[in-house]
Formats: C-alpha cells, structure tokens, sequence
C-alpha cells in the first residue's frame, strides 16, 4: 500500500512529507521510503503558528483560518510529494501541535473536588477533511485523541513503530529524536521474552526548541538555529548552571510524561537568560545546547534498566554536530549514531511513522503502547476522513 505520511513538530519549520510503500503488519512489516521532501510554511503563517503556540489569543473565527490554512498547506505537500505514476491510497497527517496538556502525574494534587484523575489534552490543527477533499486520498488524523481519552499522555506515539523498525536481536538501543523537543524509545533485545511489554518511551525535554529561540534572540532573528552547532562550539559549558536547571521538576518526574513549548518555551528560555546573565553570549549558547544533551543523558540513568549500547539520533538535532559531541561526552560507553546510519531516513522518520501508524489504523492494528503513554488499553489511533471524488 502507497501510503503519505505528514508531519510537522514543535519547531515548525515545515512540513515533512514523506510517500512510502508499506507491506506487512508488525512484526513481518516493511516499509520502503519511495519520496520525502520537506514544504517550509509561508513566513507570516510560521510566525502565527509560533504565536500561538506561545499563548498568543485567537478568536474562533481566526482559530477556524488558521486550521484551514495548516490544512491546504498539508494538502499542497501531499500532493507535491507524489510522482506522476505513484498515487498514494491513504494519508496519516500528525497536523500541527499548537497546545499540548498532559494528564497530571500520578500523586499530583489535581483539586480538592476532583473525583478521578483528569484527562490531558492535545491539540493539533490542519483538518484532515480539507486534506482528504483537496487531494482526493482518504486521510487519517488526529492521532494522539484515543490515547487520551483512555488516559494517556498522547506522547510519544512513535515508540511503537521505532520497535518494528529499528529492534535489534541482541543490543539496547535508544532512539533519540530531537526535533523541537526530544523524545526517546528504549528498545530491549528482541531476544527477550514480551520484548513489545519492555518498550519505553517519553519525552526526554526541550530537542532544538531553546536553542533555536536563543539563536533567534542573539542574532537580533537574523538567524533561526545553530547549523552545525559552531556558534554553541565556541563556547565553554557552565557545567554548574545545567546541574541546577536539571533539577527542575519535569526531568525529575518519571514517565509516562510528554512535554511541549508550553513548558520549554520563550518563558523557560528568559528564565534561563536571568540564570546565565554571566554568561557570554557564545558561552551561553554552549551551555544551553548541552542542557538538551545532559537532559536526554541524565534521563536515561534515571529512567532506563540500563544504559544503551547504542543511540540512534533523528531529527533536526541530529545534525548539530556540538550537540553530538556533547551527548557522546555524557554517554561515554554508548555507540552514537544517526537512523541513517542503520537505513532508516532520519529527516523523514517522523513522517514515516505517521505513514505507519495511518496505515495500522486502515488494518485496525492499535497504534499506542500504554507502557509508554499511560494509557489504560491499546487503542486504534485516528480519525479517518473518506475523499469523495
């Protein structure tokens, strides 16, 4: 099955599409990328999107706009990344997330009046029936709502196609994407007994999203991220300043977890600006780029049944090649490699597993794995919008 898969993260830097042909289930699947491209958003919509996403108020009538704008973009990317032979039969389309709010962490005083734990809430906008009426492809959406409506965070949801793609018989391994925020999936040896049952899998913190808005602030928004990580490489770590930020409650609470801009965001960077007023600019970006290594670092001493032979890096971040070596200097015994490096695209990782994930909810495969959301069940994952054509 010819099956298009539409992302696009929290650092909003477009839309990843990415056509894929899809045999199997789970543990026979396959998957062949066949086309992927990445479709940068018009300026002024990034910007709303930004916005947004950091508190910015919208009436219903400009909240409808925007939804409908996300979604003829997606829409136009779908279209775009399809050959002139090679016609697509399903879309899965992520959207875009511009709020995120998970369910209270077990303990967490949620109110007096409270009889049961509350739901979390997730919102990801681009509708999947203009998608479906534009490009005349069924199209699966929404797919972190069944999740949790059974009481999960909703997040990560790739955990479980990172299992069937990327498992080894015999080594631990850690996938680590790092886009605007990061997020791992620890995989134990296929080897072992229930080994779908011992999938792990949060989100590890911010990815690029602090250092992307502290290029943006340092540069006076003449620049939007680090290529290559040579400004941050300048610098000295203040090895003390990102002891103390990693004493902060999100990295402290165990998973099932999953964050967003909503915490790592413009505010949590000012309050690091004030923390590292000492600091040089160079040396500040330096110090910021590890807080996202440390935090994934210290994430797996605190939460893993061991440490990884081997991280498999995705994502933007995955280019930063400071932030490479940092990871490397805090995980000294593990291997550090891209996806790529084991055949699998890691600009389009992402995309492929809403490919996948789409393409399950077509077979009536549940998407989630509760070990790794919280989640009381397996759920099917998706909304699914028919085209009419």
């Amino acid at each position: 099955m010819l099956v298009i898969g539409l992302m696009s993260g929290t650092s909003v830097d477009g839309i990843d599409a990415a056509l894929v042909e899809i045999q199997g289930s789970t543990t026979d699947l396959q998957v062949r990328l066949l086309a992927g491209d990445t479709y940068a958003y018009p300026p002024e919509l990034r910007q709303k999107i930004l916005d947004v996403c950091a508190g910015a108020a919208l009436t219903m009538a400009e909240l409808a706009d925007l939804d409908e704008s996300i979604a003829e973009c997606f829409a136009d990317a779908a279209l775009r990344v399809q050959s002139g032979t090679e016609r697509a039969e399903l879309i899965g389309s992520h959207g875009q997330t511009v709020f995120h709010r998970p369910p209270p962490a077990v303990g967490q005083s949620v109110g007096e009046n409270s009889h049961a734990r509350p739901l979390g809430y997730s919102q990801q906008i681009g509708r999947g029936a203009v998608i479906a009426h534009r490009t005349g492809i069924n199209t699966i959406d929404n797919f972190r709502s069944a999740d949790i409506a059974a009481g999960g965070q909703g997040a990560p949801l790739v955990p479980k196609t990172d299992a069937y793609l990327l498992g080894d018989n015999k080594a631990h391994l850690c996938v680590q994407n790092i886009g605007g925020i990061g997020n791992c999936t620890y995989l134990p040896p296929l080897a072992a007994g229930d080994w779908e049952e011992k999938v792990l899998g949060w989100d590890t913190g911010p990815g690029n999203s602090l250092i992307d808005l502290a290029v943006t602030e340092l540069s006076g928004g003449r620049h939007t991220y680090d290529a290559n990580g040579a400004w941050a490489a300048r610098g000295q770590v203040d090895r003390e300043l990102v002891d103390r930020w990693l004493q902060q409650d999100y990295f402290l609470t165990p998973p099932p977890k999953s964050t967003g801009r909503e915490l790592f965001g413009r505010a949590y960077l000012q309050n690091c600006r004030r923390d590292g007023a000492h600091l040089s600019d160079t040396d500040f970006m330096a110090t910021i780029t590890d807080l996202t290594a440390a935090s994934i670092a210290d994430s797996y001493r605190r939460f893993l049944p061991q440490l990884p032979d081997r991280v498999l890096l995705c994502g933007g971040g995955a280019q930063n090649g400071f932030l490479r070596q940092r990871l490397q200097e805090h995980l000294p015994k593990a291997a550090i490699l891209t996806t790529d490096e084991v055949g699998l695209n890691g600009n389009f990782k992402e995309a492929i597993a809403f490919a996948i994930l789409a393409y399950w909810r077509w077979q009536s495969i549940p998407g989630n794995l509760p070990a790794v959301t919280g989640a009381c069940a397996k759920m099917l994952l998706g909304d699914l919008h028919l085209a009419f054509v």
